[in-house]
């Protein structure tokens, strides 16, 4: 059905007719379009996704794949793969129909993506933010491929670029930590959030929804039952990351101390359900480069704070299973394929161990 202009408004309605899911005839009425094409572009997007099949264009595909994911993924989880897809990959596939894409189609666009000029850092888009944006295409494909009967993945056959794990892990000693808390000495709340990230290995998101009671300082314990994300220009609390991100974290003494001390003199004491840390990752971002440039200590990200403390606890000799545990892993094997490299080498120490025990 022709778009109308509607004299009045000054803008384009569309309408037309189609058939649902239970093979009702309906009539769809849409209105404020500023251009004919407008109109029409929003109708014949509209009935593809109303046909949702694989010949539909890959633009329409990927507004299904998302209506679908928001009921199964975190909000936040859904935001970050939108940015990365409506950047990075529709503008590429846009109007290709879904099941003509070819491998071939999928080498340019990489070629395309690794040889893109990141205007921030003036460098190419790193190993791993590569491997990024491939994993959100092969997604989409692989989600096309199990429930839309696509024939075959067009990834799988292009291969992947970028890699999953950067070069080396940033991390900082108990020695770095040490010297770059020194810079907070008249700046308590920073500290104590650097505190808590060193020695707690909390996610950023789950140190600032963090409140008086998820503190039990005669139980020395922080209860992580929350994460803060930033949605829609809007902070909002939802649950953590994964079921076994829900877990309480012991404390050592100091910390405790500093805790209560610091709830002291913010609230008057425990019981409070305001944020403790009621910061954004941005002001802490310019804390922690405030506090590197001070004393000289090398930049790392506020994430390769969680590391360092995997690290300290490694150092320290404690399990991997102790050490995922603590973390709020899934697996075991997320935190042995994470940190493999900053265990010691094993093989010589079971040689040395053994050798003990030579008849």
């Amino acid at each position: 059905m022709p778009a109308n202009y509607d004299e009045k408004a000054g803008s384009w309605t569309a309408q037309f007719y189609y058939t649902d899911y239970t093979g009702t005839r309906k009539k769809k009425f849409k209105r404020g379009f500023k251009l004919k094409k407008d109109a029409l572009e929003w109708e014949r997007v509209f009935l593809e996704k109303q046909q949702a099949d694989i010949n539909m264009s890959f633009k329409s595909f990927v507004e299904l794949y998302f209506e679908d994911m928001r009921h199964r993924l975190r909000a936040s989880t859904v935001d970050n793969k939108r940015y990365i897809v409506d950047l990075k990959i529709t503008p590429f596939f846009s109007q290709m129909q879904l099941s003509q894409i070819k491998a071939a189609d999928v080498r340019r666009w990489q070629n395309e993506m690794i040889s893109v000029i990141n205007d921030r850092t003036g460098k190419p888009y790193s190993a791993t933010y590569l491997k990024s944006i491939n994993n959100q295409l092969t997604a989409i494909f692989n989600y096309a491929v199990k429930y839309y009967d696509l024939k075959e993945n067009p990834c799988h056959k292009a291969g992947s670029m970028g890699k999953k794990e950067a070069d080396e892990m940033e991390i900082w000693t108990h020695k770095e930590f040490k010297c770059f808390i020194s810079a907070f000495e008249d700046r308590p709340q920073s500290r104590l959030a650097f505190e808590m990230l060193y020695f707690t290995g909390l996610r950023i998101g789950e140190l600032m929804a963090l409140t008086p009671v998820d503190i039990d300082l005669k139980a020395k314990t922080v209860s992580v039952t929350k994460s803060l994300q930033r949605l829609n220009k809007a902070d909002v609390i939802t649950a953590p990351k994964t079921p076994k991100s829900l877990r309480v974290i012991s404390l050592p003494d100091f910390l405790c101390n500093d805790l209560a001390a610091y709830m002291r003199k913010i609230y008057g004491g425990p019981g409070n359900n305001e944020r403790i840390f009621d910061f954004n990752k941005w002001f802490l971002k310019r804390e922690l480069e405030r506090g590197c440039k001070h004393t000289g200590v090398k930049k790392i990200r506020l994430h390769d704070l969680r590391h360092s403390h995997a690290s300290l606890l490694i150092e320290l000799g404690f399990s991997p299973l102790l050490i995922a545990e603590r973390l709020g892993h899934e697996k075991v094997e997320t935190t042995l394929n994470t940190y493999a490299h900053l265990y010691p080498n094993q093989q010589s120490e079971v040689a040395e161990k053994l050798e003990n025990y030579k008849l």
